[in-house]
């Protein structure tokens, strides 16, 4: 339910926020866009570039279960406020830096505020929204997320193309518009703080083995998440394509999780969290298969394509609900875990369908990130149901 000192209805709540993670998204998603300049700039290394990237992968993902039990612990909703700014102005004056210590140091700072928002927002969608309906609001608030991250590449080069490097810190400006909006409508006063009815309530993290298990099958399913746009430009031009269509499939694929974000938590409210998550994996088997193994680019890889991507996004609305409700003394780092953690361990999956490239081929490496899908979906039927309504407005694991 939302706030009692806010005077706007939780729909507005729900859009400030979902155009909070559009821009927390947007923002990290410029570096890729911004590394060929930074390492003409500054003379980086290919191995310096490649630990700019992991620095900023661990500030913006692995660590957002540790902001999220930073947030727990501290009730410091107020954090809302300097997040997105924060994130935007460190981004956006990296390719300034005139050093690489001013480099990386901005470019962890970013990353950094970008872990604090993503736990904060999730957790303030649960507060803020209406009980009936939490899987649909947080599928609006990744879907937002979603698209930001989508659209980045595109809008930064145009930006670069036409105004030049150093008018970037203009692209500031929307979230400092949003964060004044945010503090209008009261949203850092709303308290995350759950407290138990008896102390036999509160449960640790690292007791709950639901938790862990699921947080093992975002993981996996993060595995080809993070590899097949990782490794598809590099596969398409293997197989002679331009890179105007790795750009186009990549558009596609992170577009159609966008749109599959929104279905899957409309479903998780209908069927429930633990039968949305195995039914997305299910159907998601054979569309990653038959796009990977696929030897030609016809309009079925296409359809392949989206369904992959729609497929594997669907699953993340409900995997933050579900494990709020699984442990909703730590809702924040629960949410953080689903969001940034497994997207992290999907990313060193990705790290070792590298590997496996360099002895079978990029091809059949990519082939095996259907594996990880089988090993979820085992894990998934292990995992108990959630029913049962807590007066915090969050499901709890029926006993």
């Amino acid at each position: 339910m939302l706030f009692s000192k806010s005077k706007v209805t939780p729909w507005y709540s729900l859009f400030l926020l979902t155009s909070g993670h559009f821009l927390s998204d947007f923002y990290a998603n410029f570096l890729p866009a911004l590394l060929p300049l930074v390492i003409s700039k500054l003379g980086l290394s290919l191995t310096l570039s490649g630990l700019l990237v992991m620095v900023f992968s661990i500030t913006s993902s692995m660590l957002q279960p540790i902001c999220g039990y930073f947030v727990d612990k501290s009730g410091y909703t107020w954090l809302l406020l300097i997040t997105l700014p924060f994130s935007a102005a460190f981004i956006c004056f990296s390719p300034l830096a005139p050093n690489t210590v001013i480099l990386f140091s901005a470019i962890a700072l970013s990353g950094i505020a970008t872990s604090l928002f993503h736990p904060l927002g999730s957790s303030l969608v649960g507060k803020a929204s209406l009980n009936e309906q939490q899987s649909l609001a947080m599928s609006l608030f990744i879907g937002g997320g979603n698209l930001g991250y989508a659209i980045a590449p595109a809008i930064i080069i145009f930006f670069l193309l036409h105004y030049g490097l150093e008018t970037l810190p203009i692209l500031i400006i929307p979230s400092i518009l949003l964060t004044v909006a945010l503090y209008s409508n009261r949203l850092h006063k709303i308290p995350l703080a759950v407290v138990p009815r008896t102390t036999t309530q509160v449960r640790r993290w690292y007791h709950s083995v639901s938790l862990l298990k699921l947080n093992a099958v975002m993981a996996l399913r993060s595995w080809p998440q993070v590899a097949i746009p990782t490794f598809l430009p590099v596969m398409l031009h293997s197989q002679g394509h331009s890179p105007v269509l790795a750009g186009q499939m990549l558009t596609v694929f992170l577009l159609s999780g966008a749109v599959g974000g929104l279905l899957g938590g409309y479903c998780g409210d209908k069927i429930g969290y633990k039968k949305c998550i195995l039914g997305a994996l299910l159907l998601s088997l054979l569309p990653t298969y038959f796009f990977l193994g696929a030897t030609k680019i016809t309009w079925f890889s296409w359809i392949m394509l989206g369904l992959c991507g729609a497929l594997l996004q669907s699953m993340v609305p409900s995997s933050i609900v579900w494990a709020q409700a699984i442990l909703p003394e730590n809702a924040a780092m629960a949410s953080g875990m689903m969001l940034g953690l497994t997207f992290g361990l999907g990313g060193v999956g990705t790290a070792i369908t590298g590997t496996m490239a360099d002895y079978v081929g990029l091809q059949p490496a990519l082939l095996w990130t259907v594996v990880p899908l089988l090993l979820a979906i085992v894990l998934a039927l292990n995992i108990p149901n959630t029913q049962m309504q807590s007066e915090s407005g969050l499901k709890t694991p029926q006993a």
